[in-house]
Parts: C-alpha cells; sequence; structure tokens
C-alpha cells in the first residue's frame, strides 16, 4: 500500500510539475506511458501485451495485463500466460484458450522499478522542458519582452517571463546607466536563441538597434501600419541615437510623426534608453543630401562623395564643425554609422561671412526646390547666385520661372543688406 501511494503521489508531482512549465498535456500523457511500458520492456522482455491508462484528471494511472489462459502442466511465460487454476480462482467460468484481463499493481514491481520510472520520467520531462523553451522563443527573435528582474550578477541578469522561464539579459547588452531592483520589469529585445547541447539559453539586449526600432513600432502607429519605414538605425546605447524614416504617402511628415505633439511620442522612447538622445531624419537615396540631413543640426556648405571609397569630404563654416563633430565625437560617429560613409570634416575658410543657408529661405523657397538645390550641391544662397542660370535650370531639372523666381528672392535678400 505504501509503495502504491509513493506512485500515485509521483504522478502528482509530476503534474503540478507539467502545469509549472508548461509541458502540453497530450505530449506528457505520452511521455508518461512510454515511461511505464520502457519498465515494463525491461523487467518482462515485452510490453506488448499491456494497456496503460494514464488519468491526467485524477492524477493516477492504471495498468492492465493481457494473458492467455493455459492447461496448469503447460505454463510457459507468465507475462504472457496464467493457468487456468489461476485464472478459476479469478472467475470459475475461465477456459482454456481465452484471454484473461487484470489490473496490475505497479508497486508490486519492487522499489528498484518504481526508482527507475522515477528518474526515466525526470529526464524525460526536463527534456520536454528544454524543447518547450526553445520552441517559445526561436521564433521570437526581435520581438520585445517584459520579464521580471529574478537574480542580478556582475556579467549579466537573470529574468523570469511570465511561465518562470528563464532569459538573460547580459552586462554587454544592458545601457551603460540600466539600474534594475529584483522584481522590476524589465523591458527587452529577443536577440539570439542559443540551442547548444540542448540547452537552450535565450538572450535578450536593449543596447541593440531592434530594440530601438521595435520601440519606434510600438509607439508610432504608422510605422506598425507601413506607412512609415525606418530605414536606417545608428545608436550609441544610453547616448545618442539617429533614425531615418522614410513615408510612403505623401500626406505624412515622417519626422513629425515619429517625435509626435510637443515630442509625446519619442519622449515615451527616451526614458525607456534612459534619456538617450534620438535624432530623427527624413531618409533620402541621394547620398550627398543623406549625409548632410545625418550631420544634423550642422549645415554644411559644400559636400564631395567618393562612391568608390565609400568616403565624403564635408566643408562647413568654422562655427558649425564643432556642432559636425557633437560632444565627443558622438554625431560624426553616428552619421558616419548611418549612412555607411566615412566622413571627413573640413573647414570652409573661403566661405563668406555674410552668406545665408538655403535653409533660411523656407517661409519663401518650397522645400523640394531647396532640396533640389541641395542635389547639386548648393547649399548656400551664393553657391546658387554663383552658378548659370542654365546651368540651375539643368542640372537641379527645374522650371525656368521657378529659377528665376529663386534667383530674384535671393539676390533681393543681399540688395537688402
Amino acid at each position: 500500500m505504501a509503495r502504491k501511494q509513493e506512485t500515485v503521489s509521483m504522478i502528482d508531482t509530476f503534474a503540478e510539475f507539467k502545469e509549472l512549465k508548461n509541458i502540453d498535456r497530450t505530449i506528457l500523457i505520452s511521455v508518461l506511458e512510454e515511461s511505464f511500458r520502457n519498465v515494463i520492456s525491461k523487467m518482462f522482455g515485452s510490453d506488448e501485451n499491456y494497456d496503460i491508462i494514464i488519468n491526467p484528471d485524477k492524477g493516477d494511472f492504471e495498468i492492465w495485463r493481457n494473458r492467455e489462459v493455459v492447461a496448469d502442466d503447460n505454463l510457459e511465460n507468465p507475462n504472457l500466460q496464467i493457468t487456468l487454476s489461476e485464472a478459476q480462482k479469478i472467475d470459475p467460468d475461465y477456459e482454456v484458450g481465452e484471454e484473461i484481463t487484470d489490473e496490475v499493481n505497479f508497486a508490486g514491481f519492487g522499489r528498484r522499478a518504481i526508482l527507475n520510472l522515477r528518474q526515466a520520467l525526470a529526464s524525460k520531462i526536463l527534456e520536454l522542458q528544454k524543447d518547450s523553451l526553445y520552441n517559445k522563443y526561436k521564433d521570437r527573435v526581435g520581438q520585445i519582452i517584459s520579464a521580471e528582474v529574478y537574480q542580478i550578477w556582475k556579467k549579466e541578469i537573470l529574468l523570469l517571463d511570465d511561465e518562470e522561464n528563464e532569459l538573460i539579459l547580459p552586462k554587454s547588452e544592458q545601457i551603460p546607466s540600466d539600474f534594475f531592483r529584483k522584481n522590476e520589469t524589465c523591458r527587452s529585445v529577443v536577440v539570439k536563441v542559443d540551442n547548444q547541447n540542448n540547452n537552450p539559453k535565450i538572450i535578450l539586449s536593449r543596447t541593440s538597434p531592434l530594440f530601438l526600432q521595435r520601440l519606434f513600432e510600438l509607439e508610432v502607429p504608422e510605422i506598425h501600419d507601413g506607412l512609415i519605414t525606418i530605414k536606417r538605425i545608428a545608436r550609441i546605447p544610453g547616448e545618442r541615437a539617429k533614425v531615418a524614416v522614410e513615408s510612403y504617402d505623401d500626406r505624412i511628415d515622417p519626422v513629425g510623426a515619429c517625435v509626435g505633439m510637443k515630442g509625446s511620442r519619442i519622449h515615451g522612447i527616451v526614458r525607456e534608453l534612459c534619456n538617450e538622445n534620438i535624432d530623427v531624419i527624413n531618409y533620402t537615396a541621394n547620398t550627398a543630401l543623406f549625409i548632410q540631413r545625418a550631420l544634423s543640426p550642422a549645415k554644411i556648405s559644400s559636400i564631395k562623395v567618393h562612391e568608390e571609397e565609400k568616403r565624403a569630404e564635408v566643408y562647413l563654416r568654422p562655427e558649425e564643425v564643432s556642432l559636425a563633430i557633437g560632444k565627443g565625437g558622438l554625431n560624426i560617429k553616428l552619421a558616419d554609422m548611418l549612412t555607411g560613409y566615412n566622413i571627413d570634416v573640413f573647414r570652409d575658410v573661403d566661405i563668406d561671412d555674410e552668406d545665408i543657408y538655403l535653409d533660411e529661405f523656407t517661409d519663401e523657397i518650397e522645400v523640394w526646390v531647396i532640396d533640389a538645390l541641395k542635389n547639386i550641391g548648393c547649399y548656400t544662397a551664393k553657391n546658387v547666385l554663383a552658378m548659370d542660370r542654365n546651368a540651375i535650370i539643368e542640372k537641379a531639372d527645374l522650371e525656368e520661372n521657378t529659377v528665376d523666381e529663386l534667383i530674384s528672392i535671393l539676390k533681393a535678400e543681399f540688395e537688402e543688406e
């Protein structure tokens, strides 16, 4: 009786284990049956004449053995056969040649059998748990998850998801100013799922550009809906980031949509990233213009792009150089990362101090016209006025009356002075 209770208790234990580890109910029943059959097969050489019924609702099981009734002097295999006299003790109506089915008390197999079963189950269920964890996360790489901080170590943080699966956030994947306490909720992105030696390891990150991208997708409905696309991201975690966006709808300003009214959308992202400064710029396939935008807030005077060498020479007024480089060199480093070009900054000592950047004329000149001029290397008013009228029309692909009006506006600015 004690052994029977011990076995039933064991099944209860694994039923609880299954609930905690989210192992599929059908699979667990199959594993239990397989484990019983393995033990029976080792003891008797075969399990074919056994029926095993698992009762998951009750947390117990039944084992039934099927044997053929043979004459008392004709017993060859007690596992497959039963003598007529023994069968008639169960039911006097049994005759030779009939099949008898009787319930087997597994505890009667002995303590060794029970221990073997327990070890087999523990090993198999641990394997199932690992498979379940791997299958859950292998398709979630690139997704943001929220998990609870369980243990904080020097080189990593151990987190638990809502099913108490263990996740790892390495120190190298944490923002330098991150600070978490036990039981706090931490948001991060799944970057890697290792399964070496069937030992799944879920690696999270808060420094990956993908984490920033997913945060934008959560905060900006237009990105989630596909109206705006994040084309490129450059990031120095905890310090600064640059995000290039493009809209597929001319009516939507991608930068304005990402920033939100009074910065409402981007503020939530900045807070999540420990006050990391985020610059959002319009993407363009025009390399020169893209580099100029990437160097924002600096305003460049002229640029020379060397496509084959992936290098660009940028000339700026002396007072703009420090803006282009940025504090600690962050701005130009991020511009390099965002554009994929090695950008060299030079002081343009020949520029006229009285010259004016075209961006200052947005009240009088449409932005698309200014962009067209920048595409041909004209960033200031005097850059434009120094060019031949017909050259501007041809190279910038502008209408004659547009160019005439443009020149008139720029000349008037200097005549007023």
